[in-house]
C-alpha cells in the first residue's frame, strides 16, 4: 500500500528536478510517472514505456539516491511497471495552432523567486538594489540591466523577482520573462508556421523583457540578429530590458553591436556569497522545508559548500529526505554521511602564492594589489597576514623563498604566522574565514 511518506518523497524529488530541467523535458518524461507502492527497501513506479524508464535512470540516478531507497550497491531500489497501452487510434494530421498573441502568451515566473525570499549579502547587495530600483521604476532607472555571475548565485532569482514585483505594482505593463533557449525555440516555431511578423509584433510591444542566460545566443548568428533587432526596438522605446549571463558582456562571443548595447546600461556582478550569507540561506531553505538545523551544523555545511547556492539548496533537500525517511536528527555526523560528495575535492595541483592571494582577497573582500602593497589599514593588514600564514602552512618552501614572493623578509612571514596562529585560538570568526580560504585554495 502506498504511504503518505512515499508520495511526499516522490513529490520532493519532482520539485527538486523541476528546478533543474526544462519544462518540456519535465512534462514529457517525469510528470507521467506514478508511484504505485513503496517501502523502506524499494519503491514501485509506473512508467508509460521503457524509454521513460531509461531516461529516468540514465539522467537522474544520483539525485534519486537522495530521495528513494537504495540497494546494497548504492543503486536506487526501483521496481518499474510499464503501463498498459490503450489501443492505437488513427493519426489525424492537424494544422499547427497559430502563434499566441501578446495577450494570450502567459507570463511564467517561478513562484519561489521573489525579493522577499532573496537572501541579501555583501556579494549581491549592489545588484539586489539595482533590481529593486528597476522593479519600482521600470524603464526609468537602469536600462538595460545586465546581471552576470557564476552558476547558482541568484541571477534567475532576481530576474523573476523583478517580474513578480512589476506584475504586482504595475499591472498595466506587459511583461515577459524568457530563457534564451525559449526565444530561439519561439523563433524556430514561428519560422515554421510563417508567423514571424506576429512574433516580432508581440516582443516589440512589450514594456518589460526579462531574458535569462544570454550566453546561449553565442555562435547563433541568425538568432542573434533577430534578438538584437528586438533589443534595439525596445530600448529605443524606453522599454525595460534585463539580461542575465554567466560572463560580462565583453567576454561573450556576440557581435560588437549587441555587446555595446548591453554595456551601455548598468552591468552588475553577482558574487559568491560570504560565509554568513550562506548560513542565512541554509537556515532559510531549511525553515521552508520544516527542517531544524543547529547553527554549528549550518556553519559546517556552509564552510564546505561555497561556490553554488543551488548546491546549498540541494544539501537541504537531501538532509530533509534523509531525516524524514529514517527519522534522524540533523547532526554533523549525518551531514558528513549524506553530503560528503557535495563537499569540495582535495587539491589536484601545486599551490602557489598567487592562488593564496586571490582566495584571501575573495574571502576578506579586498584586492590582490592591496595585499601586495604597503597599506597598514586594519582590514588589509589582517588579510595580508592571513595570506602569509597560509603560505607558510601550505607551501613547502623555505621562509626566505615565501618572503621573497611577498616582498618581505623571512622574519616578517614568521611573525605573521605566529600572530594569526594566536588569534585563531580566540577568534572563531577568523578561524572560519581561514578555513574557507583554505578550501578556496584547494579547489582552484
Amino acid at each position: 500500500m502506498l504511504t503518505c511518506d512515499a508520495h511526499d518523497t516522490w513529490t520532493q524529488f519532482l520539485d527538486y528536478i523541476k528546478q533543474r530541467c526544462s519544462l518540456t523535458a519535465f512534462e514529457n518524461w517525469l510528470a507521467p510517472i506514478l508511484v504505485l507502492d513503496s517501502s523502506t527497501e524499494e519503491i514501485t513506479l509506473q512508467v508509460p514505456n521503457i524509454f521513460v524508464k531509461a531516461y529516468l535512470v540514465d539522467n537522474y540516478q544520483e539525485e534519486l539516491c537522495s530521495f528513494v531507497p537504495v540497494d546494497a550497491n548504492g543503486v536506487p531500489a526501483i521496481k518499474f511497471v510499464i503501463a498498459e497501452q490503450e489501443p492505437s487510434r488513427p493519426c489525424i494530421q492537424e494544422a499547427p495552432p497559430p502563434s499566441p498573441t501578446a495577450d494570450e502568451l502567459p507570463l511564467k515566473l517561478n513562484q519561489s523567486y521573489r525579493f522577499e525570499t532573496f537572501i541579501e549579502g555583501p556579494a549581491n547587495q549592489f545588484v539586489y538594489s539595482a533590481a529593486m530600483g528597476i522593479a519600482a521604476r521600470p524603464g526609468r532607472s537602469y536600462n538595460p540591466l545586465f546581471i552576470h555571475g557564476g552558476v547558482g548565485l541568484g541571477k534567475t532569482h532576481l530576474l523573476h523577482a523583478i517580474g513578480h514585483a512589476i506584475q504586482k505594482d504595475h499591472k498595466r505593463l506587459r511583461v515577459q520573462c524568457i530563457t534564451t533557449e525559449g526565444f530561439i525555440n519561439d523563433l524556430v516555431d514561428n519560422l515554421r508556421n510563417k508567423s514571424v511578423d506576429r512574433m516580432k509584433k508581440f516582443y516589440r510591444s512589450l514594456d518589460v523583457l526579462l531574458v535569462d542566460d544570454i550566453q546561449f545566443l553565442q555562435d547563433r548568428l541568425n538568432f542573434e540578429d533577430e534578438f538584437c533587432n528586438t533589443f534595439e526596438s525596445l530600448i529605443n522605446q524606453s522599454k525595460q530590458i534585463v539580461v542575465t549571463s554567466d560572463k560580462p558582456p565583453g567576454q561573450l562571443k556576440l557581435s560588437e553591436r549587441i555587446v555595446a548595447r548591453m554595456e551601455w546600461g548598468l552591468v552588475a556582478h553577482v558574487g559568491m556569497p560570504d560565509l554568513e550569507t550562506r548560513v542565512a540561506i541554509l537556515q532559510h531553505k531549511a525553515e521552508q522545508k520544516g527542517l531544524k538545523i543547529p547553527s554549528s551544523v549550518a556553519f559546517y555545511i556552509a564552510e564546505h559548500i561555497f561556490t553554488n547556492v543551488r548546491q546549498l539548496e540541494g544539501a537541504i533537500n537531501r538532509l530533509t529526505a534523509h531525516c524524514r525517511l529514517l527519522g534522524e536528527e540533523v547532526s554533523e555526523s549525518l551531514v558528513e554521511k549524506t553530503l560528503s560528495e557535495l563537499f569540495q575535492a582535495p587539491p589536484s595541483q601545486k599551490i602557489s602564492v598567487e592562488a593564496i592571494l586571490k582566495s584571501v582577497a575573495t574571502v576578506f573582500q579586498v584586492r590582490v594589489n592591496e595585499l601586495k602593497g604597503t597599506s597598514r589599514t586594519k582590514e588589509i593588514a589582517l588579510a595580508r597576514q592571513v595570506a602569509m600564514y597560509l603560505a607558510k602552512e601550505l607551501i613547502k618552501e623555505s621562509l626566505m623563498m615565501i618572503g621573497a614572493c611577498f616582498g618581505k623578509t623571512h622574519s616578517t612571514i614568521l611573525h605573521a604566522f605566529k600572530n594569526i596562529e594566536n588569534k585563531t585560538k580566540k577568534d572563531e570568526s577568523l578561524r572560519r574565514q581561514i578555513a574557507l580560504c583554505r578550501r578556496h585554495i584547494e579547489t582552484r
